[in-house]
């Protein structure tokens, strides 16, 4: 039986190069693509696919909320990352989201089609330079610091404030998020109290440091 694999990358050359080159593995089908994260989560709850090869930086809803989500409602499917990024704090987000596993984008096909028969078969599955990172990372960092930078703000904060930053206004957050206008403020003053930024500009600086939002979008 083929492992089916749904795509979530926000750019069409990479979701369709991987698509080519997966499609090469008799034992993977992929099922769909994905251009953002709020795709990937419906994608994966209306086909059930077995993995997700998940873009971490990703408009509208960033890969780390997506696999949140993905995880809550869809708890069958197994999540890999595939990221621009070592760095342990993106690492860790990504993982404590649910994630089985964390590629970075410079792999071989070898690696990443490991990647994805190793989480579809139950395990976890880190590239050696990522598995380091975590390692010196849980080392040498105060057991103060071990909590996820962003655990501070809610699952719905972090996603308001990604749509804040990218310069969504009010009425489309309370639109796409299918919740009120004065629901949207409340969250916004919420994030803004937590964390004691009161402008967009400086909002938008945190939501980049802790990998909430892309660089480009």
């Amino acid at each position: 039986m083929s492992t089916k694999v749904l795509l979530a990358d926000d750019h069409k050359i990479v979701r369709e190069g991987l698509r080519v080159l997966l499609e090469g593995e008799e034992d993977l089908e992929v099922v769909a693509e994905a251009e953002n994260g709020r795709d990937a989560v419906r994608l994966a709850r209306e086909l059930g696919p077995d993995v997700v090869v998940m873009d971490i930086a990703m408009p509208d809803l960033n890969g780390v909320e997506a696999t949140r989500q993905i995880q809550r409602r869809c708890p069958a499917c197994r999540v890999i990352a595939l990221s621009a990024h070592s760095d342990q704090r993106f690492v860790s987000e990504t993982l404590e989201a649910g994630a089985a596993g964390y590629l970075l984008k410079g792999c071989t096909l070898e690696e990443l089609v490991r990647g994805i028969r190793t989480v579809a078969d139950g395990y976890t599955y880190l590239s050696p330079r990522v598995a380091n990172a975590v390692v010196e990372g849980h080392v040498r960092a105060p057991a103060a610091e071990a909590k996820p930078t962003g655990s501070v703000l809610t699952a719905r904060e972090r996603e308001v404030l990604q749509l804040l930053t990218e310069g969504h206004g009010t009425k489309q957050i309370a639109c796409r998020l299918h919740v009120s206008t004065k629901t949207i403020d409340t969250h916004r003053q919420h994030i803004m109290d937590k964390l004691d930024i009161h402008n967009v500009a400086e909002l938008t600086k945190y939501a980049l440091r802790h990998g909430l939002t892309p660089l480009e979008y």
